[in-house]
């Protein structure tokens, strides 16, 4: 286990014609700008150029494993096409002039190099401080972030298929995800069979072990009356009621309590949009992925990385082309 952008279609059928690898070479990294990279690879080409550099002690070490090696770039560009449209594997390789299963090495082999490389360094906490002043500012006092799960469709697995079979009646896998006052994730857990409950994955998480033991947040309390108060992270009536957890009230409200239901909710909500734009980028999560059991919680992981890296360089998804 690991720890929707508007596509031009007319420019998607125009490029098309140039199925050999003049097409990468020639037009898209000479011709293209910077509207044409947010839309086709959800980031500017300035981001894609870092990610790259970033990737490459990885993918340097891989070139040995591929016959007639594609450089570092256009295995990226490839991972990247393919992660953020529905497009089969057959399009794929047809559009950058290579086979049909060079994608899919392509695709595994960036998802691992970015969750072995950027994982651990992008999917964090941050500056506590800075979160808390956020929701503040959105109404909720000494919050460190808001948590959900959502279901990535797959294939049904040929073994203990309906335990992936989610309450909707899809094959799924959770996705659980602490995120900040921006929608940055800084938590996530990645590959429980879709039937398993909320509350479950997160009481199975190391999440909820940090934060029960209080080792998740540094020392960042306020003190109310004689009452020292914890850092808390918001949640919906699925999760359970902790000291650090708060989840909205039920039953018959007075005021005071629906006030706390509305900034609750408010500041809630930005992890339900982080999870939109996490799909809006990276489409191939709205469609049933044929990956193995093994592979789809590492390019469910590896698409985080990426929503949190075009979120921290402003690459906004549907800010150039809807």
């Amino acid at each position: 286990m690991v720890a929707m952008g508007h596509v031009d279609p007319v420019e998607r059928r125009f490029w098309a014609r140039e199925t050999s690898t003049d097409w990468w070479d020639r037009i898209v990294l000479q011709v293209w700008d910077e509207s044409q990279w947010l839309r086709n690879f959800r980031m500017r080409k300035g981001t894609f150029l870092e990610l790259c550099e970033l990737l490459s002690p990885a993918l340097k070490r891989q070139d040995t494993r591929m016959r007639a090696a594609l450089t570092i770039q256009k295995r990226v560009a490839i991972a990247l096409w393919k992660l953020a449209t529905p497009d089969i594997y057959r399009s794929v390789a047809n559009q950058f002039g290579v086979g049909k299963s060079t994608v899919g090495v392509a695709v595994m082999q960036v998802a691992h190099a970015i969750v072995d490389l950027l994982l651990s360094k992008v999917v964090t906490l941050g500056d506590v401080q800075v979160i808390i002043d956020g929701f503040s500012a959105m109404g909720f006092p000494n919050c460190g972030g808001a948590i959900d799960g959502t279901h990535i469709p797959i294939l049904g697995p040929a073994h203990e298929g309906s335990q992936y079979i989610n309450r909707k009646g899809y094959f799924s896998m959770v996705l659980q995800a602490l995120v900040d006052h921006k929608g940055r994730f800084t938590n996530i857990n990645v590959g429980w069979p879709g039937k398993v409950h909320d509350a479950r994955v997160f009481r199975n998480s190391g999440l909820f072990r940090r934060l029960q033991e209080g080792i998740f947040f540094p020392d960042c309390k306020i003190t109310v009356g004689d009452v020292e108060m914890p850092i808390v992270i918001l949640g919906d009536p699925a999760y359970p009621l902790m000291p650090w957890l708060m989840k909205p009230y039920t039953g018959a409200l007075d005021t005071e309590k629906e006030l706390f239901n509305y900034r609750l909710s408010k500041c809630r909500m930005v992890v339900e949009c982080a999870f939109g734009r996490l799909k809006g980028r990276w489409r191939s999560l709205l469609t049933r992925s044929d990956l193995s059991q093994t592979n789809i919680p590492i390019v469910i992981a590896a698409c985080c990385v990426l929503h949190n890296l075009c979120e921290s360089k402003g690459d906004v998804y549907g800010r150039v082309g809807g």
